[in-house]
């Protein structure tokens, strides 16, 4: 009996781990969630949408039958009480950005995506396909969420520091010298990984909500 069970476990145990979702899934604060696929349609969630997701399906790929999972899932999910905001790009399931051209948005579904001639969005970002696969790439390997969507250069409003200066006077002239001919000059820092695609959509959903339409 022992030896039945253990060869009945030696099956079932590859089949559960293949039929296992491979999605990411991640709180993004006020009522938003954040669910990235790998795979269509094994991926989207099952549960009832119960607030706005931002539903990631860069890269993610689908054979031709994810079309029509997919559109039964938006139109149960993507609601104006509960809106969807799908980030895509030129390498998501053909299928998916296929059903998307094919379909008028309704109030719930907003599409974003980086801007591409092969990819039609409501809204565009300005970033590069590569920015966007770096900051694809670092959540995937345990960036935070908080640092991929801190943009340093993004002040909504004036700090102490810049108050403070603006007080004092102008600041001091710019030194036209090369840096390089002086030995202390210290190695600029590298740029912040963004990911502006995933940014633009936590802005909008923040905007929806202080127009109190979320």
């Amino acid at each position: 009996m022992k030896h039945f069970l253990f060869a009945l476990l030696a099956v079932l145990l590859p089949v559960a781990a293949l039929a296992a979702p491979d999605r990411l899934e991640k709180d993004l604060g006020q009522g938003l969630a954040y669910c990235r696929v790998h795979t269509l349609p094994a991926d989207l969630p099952t549960a009832a949408a119960r607030g706005a997701l931002v539903l990631d399906l860069r890269f993610a790929h689908g054979d031709d039958n994810a079309a029509t999972a997919f559109g039964a899932w938006l139109k149960l999910h993507a609601t104006a009480a509960t809106p969807v905001f799908v980030l895509v790009n030129a390498d998501t399931a053909p299928a998916a950005l296929a059903y998307l051209a094919a379909h008028e948005p309704g109030p719930g579904l907003v599409t974003l995506g980086p801007r591409s001639s092969r990819l039609e969005t409501d809204i565009v970002v300005k970033t590069s396909d590569r920015a966007d696969r770096t900051a694809y790439e670092a959540l995937e390997h345990g960036t935070a969420l908080a640092t991929l969507l801190t943009d340093p250069r993004v002040k909504p409003r004036h700090d102490e520091a810049s108050i403070a200066q603006e007080r004092t006077g102008p600041a001091a002239e710019e030194d036209d010298s090369d840096p390089s001919d002086s030995a202390s000059t210290v190695p600029a820092a590298p740029a912040p990984v963004i990911d502006y695609v995933l940014l633009r959509a936590v802005h909008l959903h923040r905007t929806l909500l202080a127009l109190r339409h979320v």
